[in-house]
């Protein structure tokens, strides 16, 4: 038996994270907005947006954290948010693997304004 290589195409790379750029800057604060008092990670979603908007972000940063975003965004996932109490563990899980994979970018001024956006006390 023998596998055929996916089709990748690098040169695709750039495009797809602008469409996820764009999903997310269309969509993204409404949907916190909204959901944030049944998300229990919304600090940590606010954070990482905060960190993939930041010029200072590495490209491949924000391109992860974009990626994981665009899946918040999206309303079409593997488990509809809108299912009480499970909606949303599939985008939690892509949340916190991609904040695992990229947390040494995501600063504490990333966190302090996620804090600000969902009307939070600030950390001591």
């Amino acid at each position: 038996m023998s596998f055929e290589p996916l089709d990748y195409n690098p040169a695709h790379l750039p495009t797809v994270i602008v469409a996820n750029e764009r999903i997310v800057r269309e969509g993204f604060l409404d949907k916190l907005r909204r959901w944030a008092g049944y998300v229990p990670f919304a600090e940590d979603i606010g954070a990482a947006y905060y960190c993939a908007v930041d010029a200072q972000t590495p490209t491949r940063v924000r391109a992860i954290l974009m990626a994981a975003l665009a899946y918040f965004v999206l309303p079409a996932d593997l488990i509809p948010d809108i299912i009480t109490g499970f909606g949303f563990t599939d985008d939690a899980t892509v949340i916190a693997t991609a904040i695992g994979l990229v947390s040494g970018y995501i600063r504490p001024e990333h966190r302090q304004r996620a804090r600000i956006l969902l009307r939070r006390p600030s950390a001591a």
